[in-house]
């Protein structure tokens, strides 16, 4: 990738989402690997997201970034890769905490709060600046800005799984 960093990131995501969404998909997040030259998109859908949902998902976005310019601003080849966000769905914007309040979550701070950088329990309130994270009856209270990472935790109970 010629261009690096948050700015080629955002770039890609201004680009990408709205092509999407005018599709039915979200995008939930998209990652940049440049060592592999990869870039990833994990897309939901309020139905699921199926195997011929993300080839589809894989074309159209190829499509675009052919058309528009986009793939020339890779140095050589890459690869793209679309994914549903899976059990573990990644937790990137207020919205997917908020719809998740009451699951079971882990988030690693980019700093240490409260003496720790890793936390894991369950969402228990989340808005537009914050979320709040019980663990073992304790709250801990978390600006999205303090967060690098922020995951599900897949629940296993008699049989079946809850994201």
């Amino acid at each position: 990738m010629s261009e690096r960093g948050d700015n080629w990131r955002a770039t890609l995501e201004a680009a990408v989402a709205p092509l999407l969404e005018r599709q039915g998909y979200e995008l939930v997040l998209l990652e940049l690997v440049p060592r592999s030259q990869v870039l990833r998109l994990f897309v939901d859908h309020p139905d699921g997201v199926t195997l011929d949902d993300c080839t589809g998902v894989s074309r159209v976005v190829s499509d675009m970034l052919d058309a528009e310019g986009y793939s020339d601003r890779f140095r050589g080849r890459f690869t793209l890769e679309v994914s549903s966000p899976g059990l573990d769905r990644p937790l990137v914007k207020p919205a997917h905490f908020q719809r998740f309040v009451g699951q079971k979550a882990r988030l690693v701070t980019k700093l240490p709060q409260a003496g720790r950088r890793n936390f894991q329990g369950v969402l228990v309130a989340a808005d537009a600046a914050e979320v709040r994270l019980e663990i073992d009856g304790q709250a801990f209270v978390l600006r999205y800005e303090q967060i690098a990472n922020a995951r599900l935790v897949p629940e296993f109970s008699s049989g079946a799984v809850r994201p």
